[in-house]
Order: C-alpha cells, then structure tokens, then sequence
C-alpha cells in the first residue's frame, strides 16, 4: 500500500521540482495539496501548483487554497528569487487544470479525520500558516497525522533573508511558533544549511536535468532567476534546492544517517533576530527537546553513498550525518546530503 502524503506549498519554482519529486514515487500517494501565501500570493501559488500537476502529467490530486496571508505579520514576496510569478517570469499558466472551491485548511482537517490514524504524512514546503490554523481549530484532528515535515529553520547556519533567519519560519514566525510548541510527536525540519554545500546542484547536475525531458527542462528553466543570484552568491552555476531536499528527506529517510532531538524556539520578536530558530545543542536550557533538526557532518569518514534502484534508473543519496532537534521531544530538524545523479528517477523521465 501507498504511503499517503498531503502537500502544504507556497508553489515557486523549488516547490515545483519537489511537487515533481513526489508525484513520479511509486511508494506514494499524493492525496491533495493546500497552497499558501509565501514565495507568491496564494492566487499565483495555486496557478503554479496547478500549472506543475500539468508539466508532471501522472495523476491530478485535488487542490485547495489556505491562507492568503500570515497570522501577524505583512507578507514579503519572494520575487527577486523566483520571479514575479514564481516560476522565472516565462509566462507559464495552467491551461485544464482547476483549483477546488472548498478550503484547504478544512479539506485537510477531512483526510485526517476520514482516513486511518496515523497513515497520512503533511510536507510543508513554505510557511507554516496553514499548518498553524488547522493545529488551532482542531489539533486532534493533526494529531492523526504520522508524521509532519517542514522546509524551514536555518539549521545551525546562518539565516537567507537575515543574519538567523530562514525565508519559510521568517515569512510567518507566530505560525512556526505555533506549531513547534504544538506538542506533535513527529515534527520535522528540513534546514536551509541542509541546501548548502556539497547538497547543491552544481553545473553538471543542472545539465544532467535539463537535457533528460521536459519536465527536466521545466524545473530548470522555471529557476532561472535563482541561477542568475547564485552566480553572486557562490561564484558558478549552483542551485539550492530548499524544497527538494525536504522532499527526498521526506520521501526517503533512510538517506539521514543520524539524527538527534532539540529544544528550540521560534523567536517572534520584531527585532533583527524574528524568524530565527534558537537550537539548544549544548541543551543550556534544560528543556525537553520537541524538534528534530537534522545535520550532516562535512567530515568525509562520515559520508558515504547510499544507492536505490528503480525501474526508471538510479538515484544515488549522499549520506550525511545528522542530528535531530528542536524544542519538544516531538519535533525533528533534518540535515541531509543528496547527490542528483539521475534525474530520471526522482522525476520518471
């Protein structure tokens, strides 16, 4: 039986390649998407998520619309990185495909009631508004959940849109704090330093993609505006791929060698420090850990190559060492390391 995954996503142009990540998986069953205000407004985020269910063409889970906006802050659009539509400004727009009527936050809250306890995983790839709201109206209901991965935090990094903070958590503090101190058991991050590095596409990688089909070429050409910073950022053709390193660590664990719990915090605070993610690694606080962060050791006797097989191809994990934690023994931050060495199966093409 298929595992079954909801997708809570503010649809750019990395939430797309992980869309496209998850729905050519065989071990997983995409049930619906909820779309949220972040990289773009919720109205173009829906357009994206609708318009990436076409480029993909495998099946077509309903989607529904959540939060236009955040829980107590103003909303800054992630135009400079992913272009004023979110998907590089080429002009692409969902030509059959609809969005639902009904809200997303409820239609979430109606596959976790409806389905079996414990047998729907939530990956969260933008802010955690929806995610927040529905814990707030019904947090039985979210504590049918199995599991809950989320992009977001800066890990034990530095921040992108601060010193501290990451876009996701920074975008809707309150949100991220909301959730963090819920109490849900199986809470985990995926940080922006777990993009970094070794974990980034690099110029080959980004060949290999776009040369292996269409949907290859999609992903790539729809992160053009982030190609064009990381020529300044890191001095070549690299890609962070935020979302779609939450999503491998999502759709695929084993690749995650060690983890550890924390106690963290979200700060909401309107100083230079908001949306920043206090980890407690040296556990000063004395608090109980309620978060998994997950971090890779750089040293090379730790990382090794883990390699699946499927019928389409090869996809080879990088693994990294990691650590789990964050503020409630129930919360998990993953560091992981990837190596994109077949595009082909993580997309089927």
């Amino acid at each position: 039986m298929k595992q079954k995954i909801i997708i809570d996503t503010d649809c750019g142009s990395d939430d797309a390649m992980a869309i496209a990540m998850a729905m050519n998986d065989t071990k997983y069953e995409v049930i619906m998407f909820s779309t949220v205000a972040g990289n773009v407004t919720l109205d173009q985020a829906t357009d994206n998520t609708l318009l990436t269910l076409e480029k993909v063409n495998t099946y077509f889970p309903p989607v529904y619309k959540g939060c236009a906006t955040m829980l107590n802050k103003q909303l800054f659009y992630a135009y400079e990185t992913h272009g004023n539509d979110g998907m590089g400004d080429y002009g692409y727009k969902p030509t059959y495909l609809k969005c639902n009527e009904e809200n997303g936050i409820l239609k979430m809250l109606e596959f976790l009631e409806r389905e079996p306890n414990k047998t729907i995983d939530i990956i969260a790839l933008g802010p955690l508004t929806n995610i927040a709201v529905a814990f707030k109206l019904n947090p039985d209901s979210m504590n049918r959940a199995r599991n809950i991965y989320v992009m977001g935090t800066s890990g034990l990094g530095v921040g992108n849109v601060s010193p501290v903070a990451e876009f996701n958590v920074w975008q809707d503090p309150e949100a991220a704090k909301a959730v963090v101190e819920a109490g849900f058991p199986n809470l985990y991050f995926i940080g922006w330093d777990a993009c970094l590095d070794d974990n980034m596409l690099d110029k080959d990688d980004i060949e290999k993609i776009y040369t292996s089909g269409d949907l290859g070429r999609f992903v790539i050409e729809i992160n053009r505006k982030l190609l064009e910073i990381n020529y300044g950022r890191f001095s070549g053709k690299f890609l962070d791929m935020a979302d779609p390193a939450a999503m491998a660590a999502a759709l695929h664990p084993e690749c995650i060698d060690k983890c550890k719990k924390y106690y963290c915090e979200v700060d909401t605070s309107k100083g230079p420090s908001e949306g920043g993610v206090l980890i407690d690694v040296n556990e000063f606080s004395g608090k109980e850990p309620n978060a998994t962060e997950w971090i890779y050791k750089r040293n090379p006797e730790n990382i090794g190559w883990a390699e699946r097989k499927n019928g389409n191809g090869h996809h080879y994990l990088k693994k990294g060492f990691c650590t789990k934690g964050n503020r409630n023994k129930d919360v998990d931050c993953w560091r992981w390391k990837v190596c994109w060495n077949d595009w082909r199966w993580l997309c089927g093409v």
